[in-house]
């Protein structure tokens, strides 16, 4: 069965983003799972919808960030719809090669058949490049768990937060946090976690890439969101080693 990509749209002018819309709902296989008009309240929805792939405008009118800056911190796959896309080609370029996901863009004006034939060509990209999107865990209490990797935020062996011996803990943006029978950092590749999605922040942390949102140098360290038992997303902080870093910093962008 094919896989359904969902999308968040991030437009600020109103007849565009119907416009776009318009065009996307009728491509197969695609999901509009978010819309917004502002990198604001765009945030605010991203914390309880997690898309696959964001379609935005470069520049957002008066808006405190550029469509560029919400890609660059959210790191999914994206699809620039834009009139001044010349004038990003560099930061494309950056995005592409430090996020390591696909980025493509169309210039504004453009007919539905060429948003169409652009998007479509894009899709195929990031399905050819899409690692599984899917795994099999082993739980302390139920065996072959189907996980939907977007939804794991951190891996942890840090005993303070409940891991012993072979047994790691797992944290989800969605759901409570469980344990991982006889898990080794060391052959996560071999379960489907690949290195190219999660980065090893401390010898104890294996984090998400998507869900890495800020570094916080005057404690060391770095801040993500994860479910609460309240049935909601809070925000945590997970240390960073000193030989860590440089990468994380480099990830996200934060000067020395």
């Amino acid at each position: 069965m094919p896989h359904t990509y969902r999308l968040a749209l991030l437009e600020d002018n109103p007849r565009q983003l119907e416009k776009i819309e318009a065009y996307l709902i009728k491509i197969p296989n695609v999901e509009i799972v978010l819309k917004s008009r502002s990198s604001n309240d765009f945030f605010e929805q991203l914390k309880t919808i997690q898309p696959d792939i964001l379609v935005a405008d470069l520049d957002l009118g008066n808006d405190s960030m550029t469509g560029m800056e919400v890609a660059q911190d959210i790191k999914i796959p994206v699809f620039f719809a834009s009139v001044n896309t010349s004038e990003y080609v560099e930061d494309i370029e950056d995005l592409k090669r430090d996020a390591e996901i696909c980025v493509d863009h169309i210039t504004k004006p453009f007919s539905e058949d060429q948003f169409e034939k652009s998007f479509k060509r894009f899709l195929q990209e990031v399905t050819y490049f899409s690692p599984p999107q899917y795994v099999y865990l082993d739980f302390e209490k139920t065996k072959k768990n189907r996980i939907r990797i977007d939804d794991i935020v951190y891996l942890c062996a840090d005993k303070k937060e409940g891991s012993d011996s072979n047994n790691k803990q797992i944290h989800f943006i969605n759901r409570s946090p469980a344990i991982l029978i006889d898990f080794s950092f060391t052959k996560m590749e071999e379960k489907g976690l690949l290195t190219s999605q999660f980065v090893t922040i401390h010898k104890a942390f294996r984090v998400n890439k998507k869900y890495l949102k800020h570094y916080h140098s005057k404690t060391s360290t770095v801040e993500i969101h994860i479910f609460d038992v309240t049935d909601k997303t809070k925000c945590h902080q997970l240390p960073v080693s000193e030989n860590n870093q440089p990468v994380i910093r480099k990830m996200l962008r934060h000067p020395l």
